[in-house]
């Protein structure tokens, strides 16, 4: 941040509202859970929220900015509305991209938290990455994986992970291979992926929302092996970026 930019964000902190205050003050988890009584409340609760996006510094989303901006945009009122437009007209998730892909639909989608079609959109958006031949075979080759740039599988791990209250994203799935020894076998089961040694029937037995065990979305083909998932768990961007 520059030098008037962070002092146009202590400004809006010397000026928040007592009860914003309080609620800068509390942990991750008590604001999450505070967030829909916030909005249960009325105006006064939706100035809370909006004042503590407003002090945000911006720097990168997290999963509290999530549930707040998520909360007011289903509020959906001339109110927020105008909010939006004037402090974020271009979301809160920056959809930066190399090769020029367009992530604004996947953005729409996890912010309404719709999983099923935004995990169909997310496989689609991996494979324009991969270029023409991905696209038209639907599916991708691991050595396809490892050419990713960066950019973009930062621009689609936030929207997952910001949007699902941190439950979800690439980063979610690879911090629990790495806790599992790096062992496939042991990952399945505890993402769900696997059931009783059957792999999760596609797609009525997967879930398809915040219940879902930590890491179950989004998904990766795993019928030919495992190497697209190792290339992607093994991309450069995971020690590029602090997640």
């Amino acid at each position: 941040m520059t030098e008037q930019n962070t002092a146009t964000v202590e400004n809006r902190k010397d000026n928040l509202s007592p009860e914003t205050s309080q609620f800068l003050k509390e942990s991750p988890k008590t604001q999450l859970e505070l967030i829909p009584q916030l909005v249960s409340s009325g105006e006064k609760g939706l100035r809370v929220l909006m004042e503590f996006l407003q002090s945000w510094e911006r720097v990168k989303p997290n999963i509290v900015v999530g549930k707040c901006y998520q909360a007011l945009d289903q509020v959906n009122t001339a109110q927020t509305l105008e909010f939006f437009t004037t402090n974020f007209p271009d979301g809160i998730i920056p959809l930066k991209s190399e090769r020029n892909i367009d992530y604004q639909e996947l953005n729409k989608l996890l912010l309404k938290q719709d999983f099923q079609a935004a995990d169909t959109l997310t496989r689609q958006k991996l494979c324009e990455l991969a270029g023409v031949a991905a696209v038209e075979r639907k599916w991708l080759y691991f050595t396809e994986v490892e050419q990713f740039p960066t950019t973009d599988l930062h621009t689609i791990n936030s929207l997952w992970w910001v949007y699902s209250e941190g439950k979800f994203g690439f980063s979610v799935q690879r911090k629990i291979w790495l806790s599992v020894g790096q062992d496939y076998n042991k990952l399945w089961p505890k993402i769900a992926w696997k059931q009783d040694n059957n792999w999760t029937q596609y797609p009525s037995e997967f879930t398809w929302d915040l219940t879902a065990p930590v890491g179950h979305l989004p998904l990766l083909n795993q019928l030919r092996g495992v190497r697209v998932t190792n290339s992607l768990f093994s991309h450069k961007v995971w020690s590029e970026y602090n997640w």
